[in-house]
């Protein structure tokens, strides 16, 4: 895999805004982002050879090209879980490194918040229901009927192995909604919270906070992936996927993965970081911008002890009071607001702000910014990328 290190290039981003309600179907917001796109690329709809989408999404290929007037496809692909954005992205490169499509989009629409959606397909929600049927006759019976309450149920190990109070977890929603507040196109914005607004927000489930959890949203978003060699002759600055990679372990379950050895970590995260910081020929000191699934707050810390970002146990002390995670600390995290402060796009939109700060556009742009680290999937099967400029 490391071959595949600095051979596709991300050269055109596009975004719809994040809301409570965005008035579009799900494939117009598909449309209108991978038109975006492909204006920043300097492309048009023809030059579209490949496809890659998230499992779950009904916007499907043949629904896209149809609207968008694409020609045909040579590679197109699909991805699951919450840890898709990063794995899609693998797919993508992969495709373009391996000659068998020129020019990938990857894209994600999904009204979470107004259910404006068009129905999945029946192949979608046989697998759905599969799936889900194992895990709900093990722990629905025992009133485990949320996503919430299994990632409590993780948090609270954690917690009590690593001497952690709950109050402390309140810094990443704090700084994520700073970000935010900067971010025109984010749900948040001008909408900053304080720590004390933190404090008084209500439990959704020990130890969660309603502040700690995301809040679904209205949103899309399209990138495309091309080789190194055709990106320098595009019309953006080309970013570089220096590595990627994605991880499931035999005890993996999506938020609730209780049969393994110990509860209080992420084990596929730590396996992505492994495998990211190889292909990529880095070590984590040299990540200058993380950009970490935070769907839920104490997820954060978890992640940067498991990418090995601080030290095993020092997560939620590396972010109390703020000052290393902001954009002006030693690691700064989920510049555009992230799922607490932007929008939940499950992780699309992380990935989109990688581009940025890469590219020095970011609305809170990161001084003197080198390779940025995205993770995806944090309690379940997980992806990360480590994307730059020219090496």
């Amino acid at each position: 895999m490391k071959n595949l290190s600095g051979k596709a290039a991300i050269v055109g981003i596009g975004t719809t805004g994040f809301s409570r309600d965005s008035g579009m179907t799900e494939l117009r917001m598909t449309c209108e982002c991978i038109r975006a796109a492909l204006d920043e690329a300097g492309l048009v709809p023809p030059d579209i050879d490949g496809i890659v989408k998230h499992t779950d999404d009904a916007t499907d290929e043949h629904s896209v090209t149809s609207a968008m007037g694409m020609g045909n496809l040579t590679y197109f692909g699909e991805s699951r879980w919450d840890g898709a954005p990063c794995s899609m992205l693998l797919r993508a490169a992969i495709g373009v490194a391996a000659g068998a499509a020129n020019y990938v989009v990857v894209y994600r629409a999904v009204n979470s918040s107004s259910q404006r959606r068009m129905r999945t397909s029946s192949r979608n929600m046989a697998q759905m229901a599969t799936g889900d049927l194992i895990q709900w006759t093990f722990h629905a019976p025992f009133g485990l009927l949320t996503e919430s309450g299994r990632v409590a149920m993780i948090v609270r190990r954690y917690m009590h192995e690593f001497g952690i109070d709950r109050d402390d977890f309140g810094w990443i929603p704090v700084v994520c909604r700073e970000n935010g507040s900067r971010n025109p196109k984010g749900m948040y914005f001008n909408s900053p919270l304080t720590y004390q607004d933190y404090l008084s927000s209500r439990s959704i489930v020990e130890p969660l906070r309603v502040l700690d959890c995301y809040e679904p949203a209205d949103a899309a978003a399209a990138l495309i992936v091309t080789t190194a060699e055709r990106a320098g002759d595009l019309r953006q600055k080309p970013v570089y996927v220096l590595g990627a990679a994605q991880s499931t372990v035999p005890e993996t379950e999506e938020k609730n993965s209780f049969y393994g050895q110990s509860i209080a970590g992420l084990p596929e995260v730590r396996s992505v970081g492994k495998r990211l910081f190889a292909t990529a020929g880095l070590q984590p000191g040299d990540i200058r911008v993380a950009e970490l699934d935070d769907a839920y707050s104490p997820l954060v810390p978890m992640q940067l002890e498991e990418l090995c970002l601080c030290d095993p146990g020092g997560g939620v002390a590396f972010c109390k009071g703020g000052d290393r995670i902001r954009s002006s600390g030693s690691l700064p995290l989920n510049t555009s607001g992230g799922s607490l402060g932007e929008g939940h796009l499950y992780g699309m939109n992380h990935v989109i702000e990688a581009v940025r700060q890469v590219r020095g556009t970011a609305a809170t742009q990161v001084n003197n910014t080198g390779p940025v680290l995205v993770a995806t999937g944090a309690g379940g099967p997980a992806s990360g990328l480590i994307l730059g400029g020219a090496r």
